[in-house]
């Protein structure tokens, strides 16, 4: 079993950055791939980015790349995501994801393949 708690979420004004953690916790952190969803109100969950186990690859969504950086610190047990430049429709809760299977690019688009998942943190970013 694993835990997952995100955490830097809040309110920020259009152009401005973020940058979110996820700690996990219960099993070992560094064989899991990662991924970052978001769900904005009336919207289904949508995937925004995810980390490979190894040797950590990344993979963004289209409305995201060049501006949000995935990234993981295996010591810490812990995954970021730096968001900048962030636009009003950035506002959501971002959920932090964790994959033990060794699922593969595209499929980590996918909500299903992600067993375990935090209980999201909210970004409002402000016109």
């Amino acid at each position: 079993q694993v835990q997952l708690v995100e955490s830097g979420g809040g309110l920020v004004q259009a152009g401005g950055g973020l940058q979110l953690s996820c700690v996990a916790s219960g099993r070992t952190f560094s064989d899991y791939t990662m991924g970052w969803f978001r769900q904005a109100p009336g919207k289904e969950r949508e995937f925004v980015a995810a980390i490979s186990w190894s040797p950590g690859a990344t993979y963004y969504a289209d409305s995201v790349k060049s501006r949000f950086t995935i990234s993981r610190d295996n010591a810490k047990n812990t995954v970021y995501l730096q968001m900048n430049s962030l636009k009003p429709e950035d506002t959501a809760v971002y959920y932090c994801a964790a994959d033990r299977d060794g699922s593969r690019w595209p499929r980590l688009v996918f909500l299903v393949e992600y067993e375990y998942w935090g209980q999201g943190t909210q970004v409002t970013v402000s016109s």
